[in-house]
């Protein structure tokens, strides 16, 4: 049996849930996000609780039934509270800054990067080494992140580039001299 999936949603107050064949639709106060629902899982809202039935056993169903409910319990969080992601940047002369709704990286090429970021994602740069990603989708907040890490990953010499924030990143020993 499912334990992630027997366990029901609660739904906090000004959050609606919709069924519409095989997708959801929950709407709150940071906007509305769409949850697909696969064959053999049927949700039953009831008042502020959702449950989440399955047609059979088999291993592809019972799957399906925890990742159904995570990823609706993921759509009711993003649309109450809402999902963030922050980023340093560790480096001489490597920084951000924000030019309109781009963001501009510094990160030691030779030129600048600018990142445009997608409808519903809400870039800021507290300094100049710390970008924080919001928004109420959490698979295209954490994808934000990763793409604006992947520009400048982090290496293992000295540390530098952009990093998660609490990241630990592992240290290699360079040359040693005689």
């Amino acid at each position: 049996m499912s334990r992630v999936g027997k366990k029901p949603v609660s739904l906090p107050k000004g959050v609606k849930v919709a069924v519409n064949g095989a997708e959801a639709t929950i709407e709150g106060a940071k906007g509305t996000l769409k949850c697909p629902i696969p064959a053999g899982i049927t949700l039953e809202v009831s008042g502020e609780i959702v449950n989440l039935l399955r047609a059979d056993d088999e291993a592809q169903t019972r799957a399906y039934h925890g990742l159904t409910r995570a990823l609706l319990q993921n759509a009711v969080t993003g649309v109450t509270e809402g999902w963030k992601k922050e980023l340093d940047i560790v480096g001489v002369g490597y920084r951000a800054a924000m030019e309109g709704s781009k963001l501009v990286l510094a990160l030691g090429y030779s030129h600048p990067i600018h990142y445009e970021a997608p409808k519903g994602i809400a870039i800021a740069v507290d300094k100049q080494t710390h970008i924080v990603v919001t928004g109420s989708d959490r698979q295209l907040v954490g994808q934000v992140a990763a793409d604006i890490r992947k520009f400048r990953k982090p290496e293992p010499y000295k540390g530098k580039g952009v990093m998660y924030t609490g990241e630990v990143i592992r240290r290699k020993a360079g040359k040693t001299g005689k």
